[in-house]
């Protein structure tokens, strides 16, 4: 793209990666427009060429002075690159938008799901943080339910794909998945058990209270973005042998009584959501990766409390859950 000054300079941090590269993508499929695009990564992808639009873009390496001229910067990188970056990149002048972890709880840093929080973030704001996958599939069904019924209580089971944990993570899926079937020696690196034909109950690191630092996000960030900070809500999350897409069964209890029907007539007015009903016509991993919709299906009332859902949500982990929500969140930064 020739250089237009109406357009922003915007780079990609840890654009090699799955989320990085999926950001890039997304950002050409919605014409987000920009006068340059940088991709940057470590020195080792350095030289590595990517298409954009009709032309090349060769990989440089991310250091301090890769975000000289940048007006918005995607970061897709760890929380220790980030932490050591996006000030670099705040500081040459660029507005950030950070998929990893560091800044999320910081209280000075809007965390955003656009359908659920976009006026969370103010003029001035520079960094903005982009929430963990599994919440960001969730908060905006949240959002609907406490919109219609007020929420009460909150009970999250999620079925994690391994996409969720890098390349290395699907290259030993798949590796340990042709390991078994030819009968050799299987690899495992990227996990702590096999994950082939195996759920594994651990996403993270293991805290003293027996939670994981993952399923302390979901609790976190949730509350955070809904902006309920007192919300009864617990997790525990699961990586299970699926390549791409998150699901989640979710328990809610709420105030006032709403109704299956009324919860599936709200979200199919909602931007964003895929409904799927009646109740054996469902969303499945396989066939929502790719997508960009949360999708919604087997609502049913909860019989156990005065006022209960029990529902299944899925969503792809490294599009919507990572990329989508990200470019989303440059879109209303642009509108702005």
């Amino acid at each position: 793209m020739s250089a237009t000054t109406d357009y922003p300079v915007i780079a990609i941090a840890g654009a090699t990666g799955l989320v990085g590269s999926e950001m890039l993508s997304v950002l050409e499929e919605r014409k987000v427009p920009c006068s340059e695009l940088r991709l940057l990564a470590s020195a080792d992808s350095v030289g590595e060429v990517y298409k954009f639009h009709d032309q090349e873009i060769a990989v440089q390496e991310l250091t301090a002075a890769s975000f000289e001229g940048v007006h918005i910067a995607l970061f897709a990188t760890s929380a220790e690159l980030s932490a050591r970056y996006v000030p670099e990149a705040v500081k040459a002048g660029a507005t950030v938008v950070d998929n990893s972890s560091f800044f999320r709880m910081d209280p000075s840093v809007p965390l955003v799901v656009p359908e659920v929080n976009l006026d969370a973030v103010k003029p001035g704001d520079r960094i903005i943080a982009n929430p963990n996958c599994s919440t960001i599939q969730l908060v905006p069904v949240l959002k609907a339910i406490h919109t219609l019924a007020g929420l009460k209580h909150v009970v999250v089971s999620t079925y994690q794909s391994v996409s969720g944990a890098g390349k290395h993570a699907l290259d030993e899926l798949w590796a340990q998945s042709i390991a078994i079937f030819n009968q050799q020696e299987m690899p495992q690196e990227a996990f702590q058990h096999q994950i082939a034909f195996n759920c594994i109950p651990q996403i993270d690191v293991i805290l003293d209270n027996g939670f994981t630092k993952e399923e302390y996000k979901i609790i976190n960030e949730s509350r955070k973005i809904l902006g309920i900070p007192d919300l009864r809500i617990t997790a525990t999350a699961v990586r299970v042998p699926v390549f791409y897409s998150h699901a989640e069964s979710v328990f809610v209890e709420t105030e006032r009584d709403l109704s299956p029907e009324a919860l599936l007539q709200q979200l199919s007015t909602e931007q964003g959501f895929t409904v799927h009903s009646p109740a054996d016509v469902y969303p499945m991993q396989i066939d929502v990766a790719g997508t960009d919709d949360v999708h919604v299906g087997r609502v049913r009332r909860d019989e156990s409390v005065p006022h209960g859902l029990s529902l299944w949500i899925v969503a792809d982990n490294i599009r919507k859950g990572a990329a989508l929500n990200a470019v989303q969140i440059v879109e209303r930064i642009l509108n702005r």
